[in-house]
């Protein structure tokens, strides 16, 4: 039986003397929505950037079954793993529709990056104009980014990782700033999309309700560990998870 898409075995991230991520283990697979969760400095982000390369870690990660160790960000994303961040990063002198447009170009160059040494474009017109209805955002397209609501930047942000046509995606806090409508609307349009496009997901986040909507398991962190792991009615029936990070919430679904 083949690996899951994405393998991390015992990753360990160290600044100094502070161990930020100790030897966590986790797999995600395309078409399953995974959640990690836990405090803030419990390392989520850390091991984000651990597993798409942007610092250096001890211990395993498999991407598509390859051994990814000394591997760039860049090669990894050609790889099929994308990334989203708290902090938007839009192109915000640019429209919504060239955002995706120019995400889609990524998605063509893939594993021929010297594709970018040609003259002509390989961005997608069409793919974008697809994205933009699959959001509900095509009224927005010729919107510069830098003034869109909320909301509707963090769909563009999904949508631009989704452009690229990855297997799987981290999403770090794709709910910050929005209001319940805004992350219902959200958790809506990421269920689809990994029902229609098969794509893999890998949820950091702190609102409780879409965690335990849109998760079919989870990683607990805390200082770095990961405390616990399952299915996520059995992690969130956990009386440690529970009063911890999850209260009533967990109770309440």
């Amino acid at each position: 039986m083949s690996d899951p898409f994405l393998v991390a075995e015992d990753v360990t991230v160290r600044f100094g003397g502070l161990t930020a991520v100790d030897a966590v283990s986790l797999t995600a697979d395309r078409g399953e929505v995974v959640g990690v969760i836990g405090p803030n400095g419990a390392g989520k982000t850390t091991l984000f950037n651990a597993l798409v390369g942007t610092v250096p870690c001890a211990g395993a990660v498999r991407i598509g079954g390859r051994a990814v160790s000394g591997w760039s960000p860049a090669r990894r994303a050609r790889a099929g793993l994308g990334r989203t961040f708290q902090r938007l990063e839009l192109f915000g002198s640019m429209t919504v529709e060239e955002n995706l447009r120019f995400a889609t170009e990524a998605g063509a160059l893939s594993d021929r990056p010297w594709r970018m040494l040609a003259r002509q474009r390989y961005q997608d017109a069409a793919k974008a104009t697809a994205m933009l209805r699959r959001l509900g955002i095509e009224d927005l397209a010729s919107t510069l980014a830098a003034d869109l609501p909320p909301g509707s930047a963090r769909l563009l942000e999904l949508g631009r990782a989704l452009c690229a046509e990855p297997s799987v995606v981290l999403l770090d806090e794709p709910s910050s700033g929005l209001d319940d409508a805004e992350t219902e609307a959200f958790g809506d349009k990421l269920r689809a999309a990994v029902a229609d496009l098969g794509v893999g997901i890998v949820l950091v986040e702190h609102d409780v309700s879409l965690v335990m909507r849109m998760c079919e398991r989870l990683y607990v962190l805390e200082f770095g560990l990961c405390i616990a792991e399952g299915p996520t009615a059995e992690v969130a029936a956990s009386p440690a998870v529970q009063e911890a990070y999850l209260g009533d919430v967990a109770a309440e679904q």
